[in-house]
């Protein structure tokens, strides 16, 4: 490990033996590492350290009307949340479309964190009036998920987590330096994050990185890192869909008069570019139902109770006919128009703020959206979510993607719908740790 030559703050350390590095945010990221394949299987096989998601932005609300704030803003029950405990918390706008989410934990009876949401909640925070601060803060968040991902914190932190529950945190010591430690994560098996100062990212990633040596861990680069939201069935907003906030008025207004800048998402797929809705989606479109409490007023209250009370769409994945993948690379090798190149492992790659839709056919008439796609070197196909009617979310069912952009060439691609989660052996919130080796 030897001193970084970039000048922006950074989690991970510099390895020079890896040379691929992605600035998004104002912060570094490593793209790539061993290589996307053996990054690929590392959740499934071994695990994983990934610091892609540091300096996102967690954001700290203190003061008697906290909960009242978070209760007005997010879709959750606050009532029984208890302290020490996490949940993923779902902010929506008057459309009933999602704007922000993230995980938000209860660290005091006034006091939580909520963590990589996005803009919405600070600007939902501009409009409220009540005792609750705002703090902003920009530590480290590192995931380390797989089956061997316990028996590697072990070894780094030289104690047992074994009593650690799903969505439970506590403090551990790594290097000398008190930390946080949470039982999450998008990879769908067992996984944890980890929470500190960003600087002592660099020597925390690197006593975890050695001392996972023995249980086969892989650092993780940012190209690889949304195949295990689409395997493990986690939609994420600036990637498989589009946050909702980018086409609210008061909420632009607000971003204009901020010091930084929020990018807005860039148009792709076949779906119109001027079809903004078809990029977002709302809390049961990606079967977030269950998180849904109608016992508070929250944004968006009145439409998302239309929905749960009709539900039109629900999320699948799609398993996409290897014969129609392998045309899209052979018409690379033919004379005239390609087709719209499908990246590996993720496409399109993870470069920015993503607005991609494709439109998914039944004969000849549109049931839903594709998003997300990757190649899943683990099962050896490529796979995205959909977001579908329900009367076509049955296992088996046959459907056709417009894979391309609009206005281009389309390729007819044959999918069948398949489970979700895809991969869902060994869930995270069903591990038993006292079972583990």
């Amino acid at each position: 490990m030897l001193t970084s030559p970039f000048k922006q703050a950074c989690a991970i350390p510099f390895y020079p033996q890896y040379g691929l590095f992605s600035l998004t945010g104002g912060f570094v990221r490593q793209w790539e590492y061993n290589g996307w394949k053996r990054e690929s299987l590392s959740w499934k096989k071994t695990c994983y350290i990934h610091a892609g998601l540091s300096g996102m932005g967690q954001i700290t609300y203190r003061g008697r009307d906290a909960e009242a704030f978070l209760a007005r803003t997010f879709v959750n029950n606050f009532s029984k949340f208890r302290v020490g405990t996490a949940k993923h918390a779902i902010a929506c706008d008057d459309r009933g479309l999602i704007a922000g989410h993230g995980v938000l934990q209860k660290r005091g009876e006034e006091e939580f964190r909520l963590y990589v949401a996005g803009p919405w909640t600070p600007y939902a925070f501009s409009r409220f009036s009540g005792d609750v601060e705002q703090a902003v803060g920009d530590d480290f968040l590192f995931q380390i998920a797989g089956p061997t991902s316990l028996e590697t914190l072990e070894a780094a932190t030289g104690e047992s987590l074994r009593d650690i529950a799903f969505l439970r945190y506590r403090q551990v010591t790594i290097c000398g330096h008190e930390i946080q430690i949470m039982r999450l994560g998008m990879a769908g098996t067992l996984a944890f994050e980890l929470h500190g100062s960003l600087a002592h990212g660099p020597e925390i990633y690197d006593a975890i990185l050695r001392a996972g040596v023995p249980f086969g861990i892989e650092p993780l680069g940012w190209q690889t890192f949304q195949v295990n939201h689409v395997e493990g069935g986690f939609p994420q907003q600036f990637w498989t869909f589009q946050s909702a906030m980018h086409d609210d008025p008061g909420f632009r207004g607000w971003m204009a008069q901020q010091p930084w800048h929020f990018p807005d998402p860039a148009p792709a797929g076949s779906v119109d570019p001027a079809d903004f809705r078809a990029r977002c989606r709302t809390p049961v479109e990606v079967g977030w139902e269950r998180s849904v409490r109608l016992d508070h007023d929250f944004t968006g209250r009145a439409a998302v109770e239309a929905e749960l009370a009709a539900p039109r769409r629900t999320v699948v994945t799609l398993e996409w006919n290897a014969e129609d993948v392998i045309d899209i690379y052979a018409s690379l090798l033919r004379e005239g128009e390609e087709y719209k190149y499908l990246e590996i492992p993720v496409s399109p790659a993870n470069r920015g703020i993503c607005g991609h839709a494709d439109h998914v056919m039944k004969d000849g008439v549109p049931v839903g959206i594709s998003s997300g796609t990757v190649y899943s070197y683990h099962f050896r196909k490529v796979i995205s979510h959909c977001t579908i009617d329900g009367a076509e979310a049955n296992e088996g069912a046959e459907v056709v993607i417009l894979w391309g952009d609009h206005g281009g060439r389309l390729k007819e691609v044959r999918a069948t719908v398949a489970r979700f989660p895809y991969l869902c052996e060994g869930r995270n919130q069903s591990v038993d740790l006292t079972r583990v080796p």
